[in-house]
């Protein structure tokens, strides 16, 4: 893809056999025609295979299923293959371990199916496989090279309830060369150069309603999206799969309530410090390169520029706090989830609609203390308060079932609108943030009402 500048157009891009057992699927077309009855004597030849991928809230990107496409479709007639029927091993980083099986259906797409009973005939083979297996990760700092890397083999006939063969077992193995990551996948990838030579990657979510009509005189919201420290990197990939902070607001449940562009950018490496707190996005050459990059987004895209939304995680939270107070008329509203920053630049943002939370626990940038000398989320809202802005604080375990922690969140933004509050901070008590007391922004984004309350606000 070519560069993107500031002075320039705003461009983007709107078997083989190993060994002697093991095919890679990506030799046999996709497309090939196929008869449209179920096959029933077991000759039904895979074509291609893929990975599927879930970036989950709080265990970073893992692999969930592997979906085999056939030649005919697959038809259990009721019946139920067992996980036995197959053995799936991931070989990453030299190192071959078996992940485990978990259930086995067929699907009229290469995805998987929620409901109970699974299993629709069609042409796919999904096996599902554990996400807690320790060896699920999609990535480490970088993606894990995962073409080619998962084996199949089918280790036991597959039947129907009245004895018919479906899938015969034999001795080649079949290897991945896909990878399918839903919502992910659905991203432009672009990079932007600002005036000054800085570059920043980016990722991008077109709603469909844009796609289908570009010429249309709708304007969408932009959400803009500032991942944590740990994603500084050069893979314009990873701010969008370490967590949910991007990809929620591109799920097609979200869209169809809330349609908008997502803008995801990514710092890159070596990572830019100017001073103990310049760090990421508070460096001054990065800070500068992505007021650019907004700007010029939002007039070569049809954007809302009465509301655009500022998101952000840790040092992207942070970049939130150092970036508000420069921009004060810029933004509609704002979610910041375990930041830190200045107290003395709070009096020029008390305008600005903002949800946050913290987990008071949180080791990695303490809940009052923040990082680098620079004051934590509880300490930022009591100056916002002596600033004159209404905080409205509320208090609950992060670990609630998402409908009553869903609830929690409801009555405390009642409880604000009925105070003429437009700021509002969550707290979640010791022990109660899994994974790691840092974060907090696992339930964040998943919360209906959260989101709901920031499509609401307008300039």
């Amino acid at each position: 893809m070519r560069k993107m500048t500031r002075r320039t157009a705003f461009a983007m891009a709107a078997g083989t056999v190993t060994g002697s057992l093991v095919i890679n699927t990506a030799t046999a077309s996709a497309d090939a025609p196929a008869p449209g009855r179920p096959a029933a004597s077991g000759a039904n030849p895979a074509l291609r295979t893929a990975l599927i991928t879930q970036v989950t809230p709080r265990d970073n990107w893992r692999v969930t299923a592997v979906a085999i496409r056939h030649a005919d479709p697959i038809d259990m007639r009721g019946g139920v293959i067992p996980p036995s029927a197959f053995q799936v091993t991931a070989d990453l980083g030299g190192q071959s371990a078996a992940r485990t099986v978990t259930r086995v259906y067929p699907n009229t797409v290469a995805g998987t199916d929620d409901l109970p009973g699974a299993g629709r005939p069609g042409r796919y083979l999904v096996i599902e496989l554990d996400p807690d297996d320790a060896n699920a990760r999609a990535s480490g700092t970088d993606p894990l090279p995962l073409q080619r890397a998962y084996t199949v083999r089918q280790v036991a006939d597959v039947r129907t309830p009245g004895g018919e063969l479906v899938l015969a077992a034999g001795p080649l193995a079949i290897r991945n060369d896909d990878v399918i990551t839903p919502v992910v996948d659905d991203f432009t990838a672009g990079s932007f150069t600002d005036s000054t030579g800085f570059e920043l990657a980016f990722r991008l979510y077109q709603p469909e309603g844009f796609v289908r009509s570009p010429g249309a005189a709708v304007r969408y919201p932009l959400v803009v999206t500032l991942h944590g420290g740990g994603e500084v990197a050069d893979n314009n990939m990873t701010q969008l799969t370490a967590n949910r902070v991007a990809v929620t607001f591109a799920k097609p449940e979200r869209q169809r309530r809330h349609p908008a562009f997502v803008l995801a950018p990514q710092i890159p490496l070596p990572r830019p410090m100017d001073g103990p707190d310049g760090t990421d996005w508070t460096d001054p050459k990065v800070r500068a390169a992505l007021v650019e990059l907004i700007d010029a987004f939002t007039t070569q895209r049809p954007v809302d520029a009465d509301r655009l939304y500022l998101v952000g995680l840790s040092s992207g939270a942070r970049g939130i706090f150092n970036l508000l107070p420069r921009r004060p008329h810029t933004f509609a509203a704002a979610l910041a989830t375990a930041g830190w920053g200045d107290p003395s630049t709070m009096d020029g943002i008390t305008h600005i609609p903002m949800w946050t939370d913290h987990s008071i626990d949180d080791p990695v940038v303490p809940y009052r203390e923040g990082r680098f000398g620079k004051p934590g989320t509880w300490t930022l809202m009591g100056a916002l308060e002596s600033a004159g802005a209404r905080v409205t604080r509320g208090e609950w375990a992060n670990d609630l079932p998402k409908a009553e922690f869903e609830a929690r969140s409801r009555a405390l933004l009642n409880r604000a609108r009925r105070t003429g509050s437009h700021v509002l901070f969550t707290s979640y008590p010791p022990g109660t943030t899994p994974v790691s007391a840092h974060f907090a922004w696992a339930q964040t984004y998943e919360n209906d009402v959260v989101i709901d309350w920031l499509f609401d606000q307008s300039r």
